[in-house]
């Protein structure tokens, strides 16, 4: 089996915490028993493109147990948990390519051995597997079905694909799903994003300055959580609709210019390049932690800050100094990638077991859908069928709500024919 991970000797410590992870994943785990009696992606060839981390393998034992074949690289060079690859590779005997901190030419290596695969379906984290396929692969076009996207910015990138009509086949946005960017994007982000700083810095943030950049769902989740760790949140944002919400939501919002100057911690999520550039690290306090939660290494002007820096070093684990002509240092988090992932171990397995349910039912919808699908982008609560869509992200939830061991209330049958009839009124 051709393959590319750190070290197979780290397969049983992966092992182990695969099985920690799946331990909060019952509504993937309750998908993997269907797919295996039913075999809905029998046959089916799937090259994913995702972070390689525990929920990650949990996702690729379903889509196996479906009886898809699969290859899995890397969607970011630090976000690789090289003891969960070495683990699919070993005991799942699935093909893995990613190995933490790959540099750039490794990184489109690895996306291009999953390829080789010959996909029927893609599943992507942030589009780079489909734009490669696209521009590189184009000879493998003709066998792709349709694919899947877990990210906003992957989302934005193939709205852009499909505005300019190169788009060549059907895509899903798992991203739009509720039972998704509801809970991932806002409690995944924003816990695994504090998680990530804290791991890396050791800082305190009850009494300090928190600056977020984006108040997407995302930026909600990290602001929510800084706020409850004690610290004063600041939020910039261009979207005026999205400012609004924050001052109500209660939070300062200021531009960049003037939250520069009071920050401490600065995160971006914005998806947008040079969201922080130079003339904002001139006037930042000595010591400001500088940190990444979009999804690609390009919110935060490093080339702009290594060009103005005199100095620069490796002063922690995921951590790097950069000294400015004013005499203050700035610090980068885990080379300005995700943070959550580059210094940290990514969402909880809980809110991505949700995240990999659409992920699992998206890819079966295309499998069964595929002669009516068109070459653009679906929004996953729409879909073809809006009522099949909103039917499978309800069904998560209910799954969900299940293994917590939540009951909720039933509409009686009259509060149903209320509620489908127009003829009362006042």
């Amino acid at each position: 089996m051709d393959y590319h991970v750190k070290d197979l000797g780290l397969a049983d410590q992966g092992r182990l915490r695969v099985e920690w992870a799946m331990r909060e994943m019952p509504v993937l785990a309750s998908i993997a028993a269907r797919f295996a009696e039913e075999r809905p992606l029998q046959g089916v060839r799937l090259a994913a493109c995702l972070h390689v981390t525990t929920e990650t393998a949990a996702l690729m034992k379903t889509l196996k147990a479906g009886g898809a074949s699969l290859r899995l690289c890397a969607s970011n060079p630090l976000s690789t948990q090289d003891d969960v690859a070495a683990y699919l590779v070993k005991y799942e005997e699935i093909p893995v390519f990613a190995v933490k901190g790959e540099d750039s030419d490794t990184y489109y290596r690895h996306i291009n051995q999953v390829l080789d695969l010959q996909p029927n379906l893609t599943m992507d984290d942030g589009a780079d597997l489909v734009f490669t396929l696209h521009s590189k692969r184009q000879e493998l076009l003709e066998h792709v079905w349709g694919g899947t996207e877990e990210t906003t910015t992957g989302v934005i990138r193939l709205r852009a694909m499909a505005a300019d009509g190169v788009l060549r086949y059907p895509m899903i946005a798992v991203n739009d799903a509720l039972t998704k960017y509801l809970f991932d994007n806002r409690y995944g982000t924003g816990q695994s994003t504090i998680d990530g700083i804290l791991r890396a810095t050791n800082r305190l943030l009850p009494g300090s300055v928190f600056v977020v950049s984006g108040y997407g769902w995302c930026g909600r989740g990290v602001a929510m959580r800084a706020k409850g760790m004690g610290a004063r949140v600041v939020i910039t944002e261009t979207d005026p609709l999205k400012a609004l919400e924050a001052v109500m939501d209660g939070f300062e919002v200021l531009p960049m210019a003037q939250a520069a100057r009071l920050g401490d911690f600065f995160c971006t999520v914005t998806g947008d390049i040079k969201v922080i550039r130079e003339e904002h690290f001139l006037v930042m306090k000595d010591g400001a932690i500088l940190c990444n939660s979009g999804h690609f290494n390009v919110e935060i002007d490093l080339e702009g800050l290594a060009r103005l820096s005199t100095g620069q070093r490796q002063i922690r684990e995921s951590v790097e100094e950069y000294t400015l002509p004013n005499g203050r240092c700035v610090y980068v988090l885990g080379e300005g990638r995700l943070v959550n992932l580059a210094a940290a171990e990514g969402h909880p397995a809980a809110v991505m077991d949700m995240s990999f349910a659409n992920q699992s039912l998206a890819s079966e919808y295309i499998v069964k859908n595929r002669d009516k699908l068109e070459k653009k982008v679906y929004p996953m609560p729409v879909a073809i069928d809006r009522e099949i869509a909103v039917a499978i992200d309800r069904e998560i939830a209910r799954l969900k709500l299940a293994a917590m061991g939540v009951e909720i209330d039933r509409l009686t049958p009259e509060q149903e024919e209320y509620l489908a009839s127009y003829h009362l009124g006042t």
